[in-house]
């Protein structure tokens, strides 16, 4: 067990300077702690909440070993971090969450592979490394599949639906040649996420499980708390729960699922997804429960903690992506609304510039 415990005035790092990076900053600032933004783009926009910022390369190992002997504890806001630059900071500073988590969940297969082998429901997977590789995956799983990237998806991006054998060939060229893996199609009733956080001494502490509606394969509405059975929101937190403890995971993270029923009605869930950070589905934590979910990740990486997680009745966060931020008037003036902007100078399509959340009861 890692027991070191950073005390307020003390310098948070983090790797990734996005909205997340940003949020996370304005906790620990209001916790008494100072925040180095290490990323890789001027225009950043945790930048602008940071005591101090380093914009370079993350392959530059001269400005990742200065950044490391500038704080006392690091975390990472994105798990595209490279897994070379985590395990360099690594070594030089307390890195939470550790480098085997950012590992297991940049590579699909490997995640799948983690899923499975604790026993947990996912989609049927194949590895697809070439043509004869996918014809042996459709022949086991079938169609409709989905042929993903192993790395570097996001959004819907680096993914293509294979609905009937003429799509095999435009699906496999539209992954550039790189790894892939192919997952069946879950039939399922909706998207849920449940977020939760692991503290260094094994505590845990979930919020109410989400129920996520996609537009545009971009995540546009949370509602909590999701329409499931006391039995499955149980399910969904041990389903955490277990993740959280075989990765030895310190810090806040999220997973996603699949909810499905049958004919009868029971109810079953299906892994997509990890997400080894705090996760765009709990933003409604922000002003929906008793601890934010940036807060609770500042709490574990710090080794503080947990703070309660429950919520103030019944809450929606929307997302504002692209021009949807020209209404933030029009937020500001709903009662039931609280308003969250990131900073970003340009609004472009597909491109998330706040969230809104909404106290319903």
């Amino acid at each position: 067990m890692n027991e070191t415990i950073i005390a307020p005035g003390a310098t948070l790092g983090i790797l990734g300077g996005g909205q997340l990076g940003r949020m996370i900053a304005s906790a620990a600032a209001r916790l008494g702690l100072k925040v180095h933004v290490f990323n890789d783009t001027p225009a950043s926009p945790a930048f602008a909440l940071a005591d101090a910022t380093t914009c370079a390369p993350f392959t530059d190992e001269a400005a990742l070993t200065a950044f490391a002997k500038s704080v006392d504890i690091a975390t990472y806001e994105f798990e595209n971090v490279p897994r070379e630059a985590a395990a360099l900071v690594a070594g030089l500073v307390p890195l939470r969450p550790g480098v085997g988590a950012l590992a297991t969940s940049q590579d699909r297969l490997a995640e799948k592979r983690f899923v499975a082998d604790l026993g947990i429901a996912t989609a049927p997977f194949r590895p697809v490394d070439d043509a004869a590789g996918l014809e042996a995956a459709l022949g086991a799983i079938g169609m409709p599949a989905i042929l993903k990237t192993r790395r570097f998806g996001y959004d819907g991006k680096g993914q293509a639906a294979i609905r009937e054998a003429g799509d095999a060939d435009g699906a496999l060229a539209a992954m550039k040649n790189a790894p892939a893996i192919l997952e069946g199609f879950v039939d399922f009733v909706c998207e849920l996420s449940v977020v939760a956080a692991r503290a260094p001494d094994g505590s845990f502490a979930a919020f109410d499980i989400c129920e996520n509606r996609h537009e545009n394969h971009i995540l546009a509405l949370t509602s909590v708390p999701a329409t499931v059975s006391a039995a499955t929101a149980q399910q969904a937190r041990e389903i955490a729960h277990a993740i959280a403890g075989a990765l030895d995971y310190i810090g806040v993270f999220a997973v996603e699922l699949f909810l499905t029923r049958d004919a009868a009605g029971a109810e079953a869930l299906v892994v997509n997804e990890i997400a080894p950070r705090v996760h765009n589905s709990g933003h409604w934590t922000d002003f929906g429960a008793q601890t934010s979910q940036f807060e609770q990740h500042v709490r574990a990486v710090c080794g503080w903690p947990l703070g309660p997680a429950g919520r103030y009745g019944r809450v929606e966060m929307r997302n504002l992506i692209g021009d949807d931020v020209d209404a933030w008037r029009d937020h500001l003036a709903d009662p039931q609304a609280r308003l969250t902007l990131y900073g970003k100078e340009e609004a472009r399509p597909g491109r998330k510039m706040g969230h809104v959340t909404y106290l319903r009861d």
